[in-house]
């Protein structure tokens, strides 16, 4: 074997030699692995080669053995500090590895890799600080801690308390990190102590909350000022509301000091050490002062090995951490299951794959049914299938992105993105939407150069909603006038025209405003298709653009009139003006000139980015239908632009009807 084939990247061994049946079935793992250079191998090692195990696990103990035996190199794995919506044992994969060469982090006994940057590494690139300080301020945004099934609606005990974190019995942390199960009482004491008159908050770990592990304290502890917290409660809530925080070893922990606090620390955990905690247990050899921001380079950015689920590939933090949000989102809309209704068939399978992966949905189109059996439920409606009057504390309303497919719905395509919305929706400017508060709310961290390099890989791939490519023909020269025709009876018309309310009238309108211009007439692909009302004889407009490529049309034109039409949104990414008749979502708000009937409410004045991160990254969820997960927009947004999207034959379409009706009320009647 080549000396350069025996090396993965940063210089340790390719072949990885194992012997824990965990490698065997853990395909997240071993990907991870792969992707990084490494071959995992059953046997025994030879030169050249090394041994993997995890941490310091109950089975680690053979692989130790077999690499003192044979000399050769010991690797460590360790998920990283953002891991998962749900802890492993409740089945999530780790998007994230710690693979280290030198022993692993939480050991105080001897040096890690983590350590040894943290101790060595200049940590002082302005972009990897700046990283470092976003990456902080989106973690406490979106609500993430390294597990994530804490429910941000639980209110934290009221503040002014002093937090003692709990661990699980048996964690190596604790073991391997200067402390014994003993470490606990005192560290209850030593809170109760150091803080005569504070209340004292035992938080239980995530996997005691969930049965899966025991912890240290229980009800016993509990009593006079000492309160014992078992509820799923947000780590970031609760160490707003602490006054100090106690730890023995536990990452949250490690939280505390990024949420400003400086956290006694009776162990030796890794984040010990560096002058941003209170260690009643020193370790001489960390004699390095560094800042929250710097520890965060280091132990988030730099060490881990983070992985892109939906494109198979190692990645950067930052877009692990897309991935991540996705995937939560998911989970706390979804956690307690919903019953749909108003829902066609052919849609169904989508929709279960969408809002059904925590449990699976139940179609019940009798309104009184519907919110009989939402009892505990969320209720997704079809926004257009809405009976009036309907009511239930959890409704959602439903509808397809704006970044939705390659071909239409109306053709039965199924959309790579979906809107929830709790207040109304998106087209009807009759009431509040939840979109309308996302476009008058301040932009989250990082929110602004997100969207940035959203609009330019949209402007740059050509991808519209449909993405339906066609020849572009040959216009006049001239101020031309792109306007595009929609269908008549759509909601959007029916909720959100004005005066103007069909495409003749729009046709007309441009053409008594604009008498010398090059009006280019763009029918609405589904009634091009024959498919929904809408058509509009010949002569009224100079050039009738049918089957022809709408983002080529906003290029080739120099303004854009419409009653409510998605592509005056889009018009408006591309920076071409844009003329509303009507009152569509994206009018009202300073960006487009406004002839129709805008709400009133719509007084915040925004720029595009914001717009285009509200209804773009904000609004919609999307669906990866190659990896068939959550994702974020810039998945969807790399298939539409390669065309990497399965499409189901005749075949497929007819059964994915039969089991959308009846999948649901199978599952759940079980």
């Amino acid at each position: 074997m080549a000396a350069d084939d025996t090396m993965a990247a940063g210089g340790s061994p390719r072949r990885l030699f194992h012997y824990n049946a965990g490698f065997l079935w853990d395909r997240r793992v071993r990907r991870i692995l792969t992707l990084a250079g490494h071959d995992l191998r059953l046997g025994l090692p030879a030169q050249g080669d090394g041994v993997v195990v995890w941490g310091r696990s109950p089975y680690a103990g053979r692989g130790e053995k077999v690499a003192a035996r044979r000399h050769v190199p010991l690797i460590r794995l360790e998920d990283a500090f953002l891991r998962s919506v749900k802890p492993g044992r409740a089945g999530d994969a780790a998007i994230g590895l710690m693979i280290d060469d030198l022993g692993v982090h939480f050991d105080s006994h001897a040096p890690s890799r983590l350590e040894v940057l943290l101790a060595t590494h200049p940590l002082d690139d302005a972009t990897l600080m700046a990283r470092a300080a976003l990456g902080i301020d989106r973690l406490r945004a979106a609500d993430l801690s390294k597990y994530n099934v804490h429910d941000p609606g639980l209110a934290p005990p009221e503040a002014g308390y002093v937090l003692v974190i709990d661990q699980t019995r048996g964690d190596a942390s604790i073991r391997h990190g200067g402390a014994t199960d003993a470490s606990f009482a005192a560290l209850l004491q030593l809170a109760l102590t150091e803080n005569p008159q504070a209340r004292i908050v035992i938080k239980t770990h995530p996997e005691t909350q969930s049965g899966h592990r025991a912890g240290h304290f229980g009800p016993a502890d509990a009593g006079g000022r000492t309160t014992l917290l078992t509820a799923p409660v947000s780590p970031w809530r609760l160490l707003e509301g602490a006054e100090a925080v106690y730890t023995v070893s536990s990452q949250l922990g490690w939280e505390a000091v990024l949420a400003g606090h400086r956290p006694v620390v009776l162990g030796q955990p890794w984040y010990a050490g560096w002058g941003v905690s209170d260690d009643r247990a020193p370790i001489p050899r960390r004699a390095r002062v560094l800042t929250p921001r710097q520890m965060f380079a280091a132990a988030m950015i730099l060490m881990p090995t983070w992985y892109d689920p939906c494109r198979d590939a190692l990645c950067a933090f930052e877009t692990a951490l897309d991935q991540i949000e996705a995937e939560l989102r998911t989970f706390r809309e979804d956690r307690m299951g919903h019953v749909a209704m108003g829902m066609r068939l052919w849609k169904r399978g989508r929709l279960q794959a969408v809002f059904g992966r925590e449990k699976p949905l139940v179609f019940q189109d009798d309104p009184d049914r519907a919110v009989a059996l939402a009892q505990g439920r969320g209720l997704l409606v079809w926004a257009g299938k809405e009976p009036a009057g309907l009511a239930h504390p959890m409704i959602r309303r439903v509808e397809d992105g704006f970044l939705r497919s390659r071909g239409l719905g109306a053709e039965l395509v199924p959309p790579l993105s979906l809107v929830t919305d709790s207040r109304g929706i998106y087209y009807d400017p009759t009431r509040e939407s939840d979109l309308e508060h996302l476009i008058a709310a301040p932009l989250p961290p990082g929110g602004r150069a997100r969207a940035e390099r959203l609009m330019a890989a949209i402007v740059a791939g050509g991808i519209s909603k449909y993405n339906l490519a066609g020849a572009v023909p040959d216009l006049p020269p001239g101020t031309r006038i792109l306007v595009p025709g929609q269908v008549e009876d759509d909601a959007s018309i029916r909720l959100g025209a004005g005066e103007v309310r069909t495409n003749l009238a729009l046709l007309q309108a441009v053409r008594a405003a604009h008498p010398g211009a090059v009006i280019v007439y763009k029918p609405h692909p589904d009634v091009e298709a024959g498919l929904r009302p809408g058509v509009v004889g010949d002569g009224l407009a100079d050039v009738v653009a049918r089957a022809a490529d709408p983002v080529a049309l906003i290029a080739a034109c120099d303004a854009v009139w419409t009653m409510t039409s998605l592509l005056g949104f889009e018009a408006l990414l591309r920076g071409k003006p844009v003329t509303c008749l009507g009152a569509p979502f994206y009018a009202g708000w300073g960006l487009t000139t406004d002839l129709g009937p805008v709400p009133a409410r719509r007084v915040a004045r925004v720029d595009i980015v914001h717009l285009a991160h509200a209804a773009l990254i904000g609004y919609p969820r999307y669906y990866d239908p190659v990896a068939r997960r959550p994702c974020p927009v810039e998945v969807v947004v790399a298939r539409l632009a390669v065309g990497d999207i399965p499409h189901p034959g005749l075949a497929m379409r007819w059964l994915a009807k039969l089991q959308g009706r009846f999948a649901g009320y199978a599952r759940f009647w079980r």
